[in-house]
């Protein structure tokens, strides 16, 4: 589900992701919050009993549609051959890489979801389930290191490195979100710089890179 098809017909069987699309099609165009799953279903033209075969409720829509988005980012990642070679810098970076080139394919929804409807902080509890599989997935970029103190550490390393990376995701996030450079190049410096930075303070090398971070940052803010 990585664009939101063109829905609004009537039809005798809908799938999940038709109903999905739907959603994302009629938020992004009319910018309105559906209150109840009636409304949307007769927006939609989608038949109630055909919605409830799939859903339990109008709140699950957007939580699912965020889960999709980041089971389509893996689904590309496993069938790239080469991904399993890559260093976990390299993973971090391809993984947000294809994360938000889907989310440029869905911008007008993702724009209305996390930031026109004035919902503020509130907006994140859509993303709980997309953290969760994150986290997750995150925490197997820490590769298994030789050498018996670095397998000590390794357990620790895991977990803060998939928190830190989450926070880091919500800080790209919200700069992408506010982001008018041409094709988002911008976010794509900042992608780079920041899994850079990441690398860096995990490995406990030179802080060239956070210098470097911090460079960009503020040339951003003037």
């Amino acid at each position: 589900m990585e664009t939101a098809k063109k829905t609004g017909r009537k039809k005798q069987t809908w799938t999940a992701d038709e109903i999905l699309a739907a959603y994302m099609e009629r938020v992004a165009a009319e910018a309105i919050p559906f209150k109840t799953t009636v409304q949307f279903c007769q927006a939609a033209q989608i038949p109630e009993q055909a919605f409830f075969e799939h859903f339990g409720s109008l709140e699950d829509l957007p939580h699912t549609i965020w889960t999709r988005f980041f089971e389509n980012a893996q689904s590309i990642l496993s069938n790239d051959a080469s991904f399993a070679t890559y260093s976990g810098r390299d993973k971090l970076l391809t993984l947000y890489f294809t994360l938000f080139e889907i989310f440029a394919l869905n911008r007008g929804y993702i724009l209305y979801a996390l930031k026109e409807n004035k919902e503020g902080l509130a907006n994140l509890a859509q993303l709980r389930g997309f953290r969760k599989e994150f986290v997750e997935y995150v925490k197997t970029f820490v590769s298994e290191t030789s050498g018996e103190a670095q397998q000590k550490w390794q357990k620790y390393r895991q977990p803060v490195y998939a928190e830190g990376a989450w926070v880091q995701f919500l800080f790209i996030l919200k700069f992408w979100l506010d982001d008018r450079s041409k094709g988002f190049e911008k976010t794509d410096i900042l992608i780079e710089k920041s899994v850079n930075t990441a690398a860096t303070l995990l490995d406990t090398q030179p802080l060239e890179n956070l210098f470097d971070l911090g460079k960009f940052l503020w040339k951003e803010r003037r």
